[in-house]
């Protein structure tokens, strides 16, 4: 504090600046839907409009911003706002980013005696997660606050929009041309300060007005599209699959085995370990398969059971209990298991770590598959940790074209078990597994575990009370 006065603030607006689009509407909306509901932010939709065209007809060019917060917020707690600004908001804030302003603001950074600041006309709450994580934990963040009541938000601001920051501080400012030019750029994936790995909330898409408008008109065709694409997977597998593709759902197989092949497998079932992406994983390497499999879960829903066309099994999270059941059903049974070893999904091009107990309960008699997963649609992810889980399959199959490619790789010999490889070479295997698929699929393989993506998005480990239905997937 002695020496403050010889130290220099560098600040840059975070819309227009540090971000390409000035537009605030697409964060709000995100905070209107994930943590009040999609009656909020069909509301929000609705009224933004007539916000802008009074704000600009009265000369208040705050109104726009008064009327988003206080409809996106009001009433909502505030714990569910912040992990809305934490899990959500980054994804978006990331794909907007502007290369040459972050470029800026890094080499700016790199002076002691420069103290950065971010000013923004988003309530600091929003912003400063994103700030602190991916622009740096030393970074300022100047924004309006919230103001707070019983642990709730009013929908009001208790400070003034920081915009006269920028006149009084003393400071450099980033100046960056609003016309299309190759400054305008996104930042790459592989310039972010930190990986993003986790992220949670339903839309794909930027939500513009525009966009969301044009969603919400699909939602009552994509109910329907997803009630019949649920229905199809009870039919017989090729019918299912021709079928499914007149209703725009792509399916892409890689790496099928021959019938031959089966014919002369041993007793046992095979054991196909794949990434995770959502929970239909299993029902589409049965549909591509041809032939039933079944699934091992931690927890799932009863809606996600009950719409299930293939057999599902529970497992206890006991190592020993757990590893009997996938014994019984790959032995006793003779049926083909389905495993996803990362214990919960991953939307990003990361793996996370394999658990070894697939390749334990292989033991030395029998090969591992890999299986090589990627899915995707335009609209809806498929997965959540904070929404209502028990909608996920819905919610990916209403997507107007969902997509699914499986690659099924060549088996990988396990030598565990009774061969007295123990622990040790059971997390070799599982490791190998990993770099197998991820190699296939070029994504980067991780040491994080669905603990961390809990954790992470939710507060919480994935096996308390709450989330004990949500650990699996």
């Amino acid at each position: 504090m002695a020496d403050s006065h010889r130290c220099s603030s560098v600040a840059a607006e975070l819309e227009g600046t540090l971000l390409i689009s000035g537009s605030l509407f697409p964060y709000f909306l995100l905070v209107a839907l994930e943590a009040g509901g999609p009656l909020r932010a069909a509301t929000l939709l609705a009224l933004y409009p007539l916000a802008v065209l009074l704000g600009a007809a009265a000369a208040a060019a705050d109104l726009p911003l008064l009327a988003m917060t206080f409809l996106s917020t009001a009433g909502l707690p505030a714990s569910d706002v912040s992990a809305v600004a934490r899990a959500t908001l980054p994804k978006f804030f990331l794909s907007d980013l502007r290369a040459s302003a972050f470029r800026s603001m890094a080499t700016a950074g790199e002076s002691e005696s420069e103290r950065l600041v971010v000013v923004t006309r988003l309530p600091r709450l929003l912003a400063e997660p994103f700030v602190k994580e991916y622009l740096g934990p030393d970074v300022l963040v100047a924004g309006s606050e919230l103001r707070l009541l019983a642990g709730r938000f009013t929908g009001t601001l208790a400070s003034p929009s920081p915009a006269s920051f920028l006149q009084v501080c003393k400071q450099r400012r980033l100046v960056v041309s609003p016309s299309p030019s190759p400054a305008s750029a996104a930042l790459p994936r592989s310039e972010y300060r930190r990986p993003l790995v986790f992220h949670d909330g339903r839309l794909v898409f930027r939500p513009e007005p525009l966009a969301c408008l044009a969603a919400l008109l699909w939602v009552p065709l994509g109910v329907v599209l997803s009630v019949t694409r649920l229905l199809l997977g009870f039919l017989p597998h090729g019918a299912g699959l021709l079928l499914a593709a007149a209703t725009g759902f792509r399916i892409r197989a890689a790496g099928l085995p021959s019938s031959a092949s089966r014919s002369t497998a041993a007793r046992r079932g095979t054991l196909f370990a794949c990434n995770h992406q959502t929970l239909m994983d299993p029902v589409i390497l049965s549909t591509v398969l041809r032939r039933p499999v079944t699934a091992v879960t931690y927890s799932l829903s009863g809606f996600s059971e009950a719409i299930a066309p293939i057999r599902t099994v529970r497992l206890t999270r006991d190592r020993r209990t757990d590893a009997e059941i996938m014994r019984r059903e790959l032995v006793a049974r003779g049926g083909d298991l389905v495993v996803c070893p990362e214990g919960t999904t991953c939307r990003e091009p990361y793996l996370l770590r394999f658990s070894p107990l697939f390749a334990e309960v292989a033991g030395d008699q029998q090969a591992v598959t890999p299986t090589a997963v990627r899915a995707g649609g335009a609209l809806f992810h498929g997965s959540t940790v904070r929404g209502y889980k028990w909608l996920d399959s819905v919610f990916f199959l209403m997507n107007p074209a969902p997509w699914y490619e499986i690659r099924i790789l060549k088996p990988v010999a396990t030598a565990v078990g009774g061969g007295g490889g123990g622990a040790a070479a059971s997390r070799e295997v599982a490791n190998g597994v990993q770099r197998v698929i991820g190699d296939e699929l070029g994504f980067e393989c991780t040491g994080l575990t669905r603990k961390d993506k809990y954790r992470m998005i939710a507060g919480h480990d994935g096996v308390d009370a709450r989330s004990a239905p949500a650990a699996a997937s």
